[in-house]
């Protein structure tokens, strides 16, 4: 399934803990999970959208983000499906 977790800044970062996040994304990447992340422009936060099994292992996924273990941003985590060419977009 996929998910996405929306994050929201909640204490300024520091150049370590936007490493370690950098680190945990080339993870996910390396484990075919990422699909898609970054920052909002319009908006204090960011999102990452990715593949798990289920809601507990996507939560799992996200706590284990450094941004978030780390409480300088929350998250919301949503499941998404993905609407493309293959499915029609879902029609």
């Amino acid at each position: 399934m996929t998910y996405v977790y929306l994050m929201k800044n909640e204490k300024p970062l520091d150049t370590d803990i936007i490493t370690k996040h950098v680190e945990y994304l080339k993870k996910l990447k390396a484990e075919e999970r990422l699909l898609l992340c970054g920052p909002f422009t319009d908006y204090p936060g960011g999102m990452v959208i990715f593949s798990a099994e289920n809601i507990e292992e996507a939560t799992n996924i996200a706590k284990a983000d450094p941004l978030i273990s780390s409480s300088c941003k929350t998250f919301e985590i949503r499941t998404i499906e993905l609407a493309n060419e293959g499915n029609n977009y879902l029609i």
